[in-house]
């Protein structure tokens, strides 16, 4: 049975918005209402009959309206094959009648949850009744048509228009599996709640938004990105995010939030990201110049770049802005002369950052299954810091230190960060070796012309030996953080007091891969 003109229609939603015009139509095309409490009030408010499920059941609405659909009659309705001769004996013999669509919008939990109501509440919300009419009848799409969520309110009536209250196989397939994302995605949003006291090892993720790019990293590779940017970012200009600029965009998220002590004190920070590491961060009074500070740091490689403030973005920032090529501008604001400048350039991406805590969890795919971590939140303040030489960093050097620990979390393993106070200097980003990585430093400096003198070096990992501190002495930098652990770390620790060299140990690895 291909093409199934509906007969009759069992409704049963919490959100009405939108279901007017539905209604409307089924009620023009002769179609018979099932329906229970508010749903049921909604359509007779509409002027319409309506067979309240409780005639068809000789059950009412119990234990506080827990208990409505869940029947035999009314599942069997939904559940029974009408080209199945014994099917069709037993609904005539217990007198189930045929229904042919099923429309429900379910409780909504995830927005009770998200709204914080209290576990009464959200206990309350987990659906029942819609749940199991939503599989019921998607198991059945042969014969049933189900309308799973409001989101589908507009599409389904375009479908009645279409084709005058009759549907294809096709049609109800279609809607059977969105019917089965509804529950899943339901079912999920549940078992996370739950999970988040049970800690079940078990990773169930749902999500609804989808975007398809215009490529993933390399234009031959497809990609999509799973999420809502747009309640992340508001989109003031450019072109759309690329799979690569989201990787880009990430990395700068993460690295400026670690600077929101400096915000509060009313300072700005900007940070330039070039390939997931920073090539420029400083923090200063003014956002301009901060932005000129960072930019300073490497210019060459910030051509092309992410770049990302913590303050809105004026006028003379914007001047300096509009002097370079960069992919991409976040800031929490612009004042609109800033704006318009930097609209000028119509490929440039300028994102206005909105207020969004992240997800404490973070998962990637692997091989032919999916790793899981807690996100690396700590990050270390002066009462962290374990001084384990018998020089004592001063304070310019330990605000410098911890500056360079923020970078060296953010920046890919085996790294090294050289650093003033506020102010990046250079850093050896992605080595095989730690040494490699200092090396690779110093010879930045050296290029463009940094003095290294006074500087100070953190370490994202432990010197297994007193080799890069050596090698940090003699480019000039005075003092030395690193989280300490090895074996040999007295080593290091003897070379420094041997040497004038400050050090202190953390404890906390920032190894990123």
């Amino acid at each position: 049975m291909a093409s199934i003109k509906i007969k009759s229609a069992l409704v049963s939603v919490y959100n009405k918005e939108n279901l007017t015009p539905i209604i409307t139509k089924l009620a023009a095309m002769g179609v018979t209402f099932y329906s229970t409490g508010g749903t049921q009030k909604f359509i007779n408010d509409l002027g319409f009959g309506v067979v309240p499920v409780e005639d068809v059941t000789n059950y009412p609405s119990i234990f506080g309206g827990r208990v409505k659909t869940l029947h035999p009659k009314i599942f069997g309705g939904i559940l029974y094959r009408r080209d199945n001769e014994s099917d069709k004996k037993e609904a005539i013999q217990y007198e189930i009648p045929s229904i042919d669509l099923i429309i429900v919008d379910l409780y909504p939990f995830e927005e009770t949850v998200a709204a914080g109501g209290s576990q009464e509440d959200i206990i309350e919300k987990i659906d029942i009744g819609g749940i199991s009419l939503i599989r019921a009848a998607a198991k059945n799409y042969k014969d049933t048509l189900i309308i799973s969520s409001r989101e589908q309110y507009l599409d389904f009536e375009n479908l009645l228009d279409l084709k005058n209250g009759e549907t294809e196989l096709l049609d109800r397939k279609t809607y059977a599996a969105k019917a089965f994302d509804t529950s899943s995605h339901y079912d999920s949003a549940i078992f996370n709640y739950f999970n988040q006291e049970e800690q079940i090892p078990v990773l169930k993720q749902s999500i609804r938004q989808a975007k398809t790019l215009r490529y993933g990293e390399n234009p031959h590779q497809k990609g999509t990105f799973y999420g809502d940017i747009e309640a992340l970012f508001e989109t003031l200009s450019g072109k759309e995010l690329s799979y690569n600029n989201l990787v880009d965009v990430d990395a700068t998220v993460q690295l400026i939030d670690e600077f929101e002590d400096e915000r509060k004190a009313g300072k700005s920070t900007f940070c330039i990201i070039k390939h997931t590491n920073a090539c420029g961060v400083a923090t200063a009074d003014t956002t301009h110049e901060a932005y000129i500070t960072a930019l300073a740091c490497d210019p060459v490689s910030a051509f092309g770049g992410v770049i990302i403030t913590n303050t809105t973005i004026d006028l003379a920032t914007a001047q300096e802005l509009q002097k370079l090529f960069f992919e991409v501008l976040i800031a929490p604001d612009y004042d609109d002369n800033a704006l318009s400048l930097l609209k000028e350039k119509k490929n440039r991406i300028l994102l206005k950052r909105k207020k969004v805590t992240f997800a404490k969890k973070q998962i990637k795919s692997l091989l032919n299954g999916i790793i899981e971590q807690d996100k690396d939140l700590k990050m270390e303040t002066e009462d962290d810091l374990k001084v384990v030489t018998k020089k004592t960093p001063s304070y310019s050097e330990i605000k410098a230190l911890i500056f360079a620990n923020k970078i060296v979390k953010h920046t890919k393993s085996n790294t090294i960060v050289i650093a003033l106070e506020n102010k990046l200097l250079v850093s050896g980003v992605g080595q095989t070796s730690r040494v490699d990585a200092l090396k690779q430093a110093i010879e930045k400096a050296a290029n463009f012309g940094f003095d290294l003198k006074g500087s100070s070096m953190a370490s994202d990992a432990f010197f297994p030996f007193p080799d890069c501190v050596e090698i940090a002495h003699k480019a000039g930098i005075t003092a030395v953080l690193q989280p300490g652990g090895s074996i040999k770390d007295q080593d290091s620790i003897n070379y420094c007091d041997e040497n004038n060299v400050a050090m202190v140990t953390t404890g906390i690895r920032h190894f990123l891969h």
